[in-house]
């Protein structure tokens, strides 16, 4: 028998190892959190593990998620981008990562990097929440609605308040990890 893991990922062997090394870690590396930011944005109305199945291919479409690089995309990098299959082709949210991209770099020139800008709004730290299952897990917080609305003020798109929260489980500013899973307290 193995280790108790939260119940969304058990059963898929992709889903159950990005679980198992990744969600919920904290990371404080810049080119990580654009990373992403960038596939939970792109993530928004479809399935997790959709966009976790598409990830390299996003990668490499998106110059390795090279933010100063994605900032300067032309028409002729949008039109390939809208050509290829291995990514999700939606106009809106590819016009959405150039901006965010901008976005991002005016945050780095303002506070030094995205992740002090990011990380001061839980106060440098994780917040460790206790959920027994994951289904009772909330979809959004008053602080995730908090940092959706000034990230949208800094021109951020596709950064609605469950984008955010979502971004915010993965990249471990929120531990919800199921109190029973092997993860909750590594992380």
């Amino acid at each position: 028998m193995g280790k108790h893991k939260c119940g969304w990922c058990v059963g898929d062997t992709l889903y159950e190892a990005y679980h198992d090394q990744e969600w919920g870690v904290p990371v404080y590396d810049d080119a990580t959190l654009f990373e992403f930011l960038i596939l939970e944005t792109f993530q928004a109305g479809l399935s997790w593990i959709t966009i976790l199945r598409k990830r390299e291919n996003f990668r490499a479409a998106f110059d390795d998620f090279d933010y100063k690089k994605i900032a300067t995309y032309n028409q002729d990098k949008i039109d390939a981008l809208l050509l290829d299959a291995g990514i999700i082709r939606n106009k809106l949210k590819i016009h959405a990562t150039i901006t965010n991209a901008q976005a991002f770099m005016s945050i780095q020139n303002e506070f030094g990097s995205f992740s002090k800008y990011i990380w001061d709004f839980v106060d440098g730290k994780p917040i460790k929440n206790s959920l027994t299952h994951y289904k009772n897990a909330p979809a959004t917080t008053p602080l995730s609605d908090a940092l959706s609305k000034d990230l949208k003020k800094r021109g951020f798109k596709f950064v609605g308040s469950t984008v955010i929260y979502a971004h915010m489980q993965a990249t471990g500013m929120v531990n919800d990890h199921e109190v029973g899973c092997f993860r909750y307290d590594e992380v």
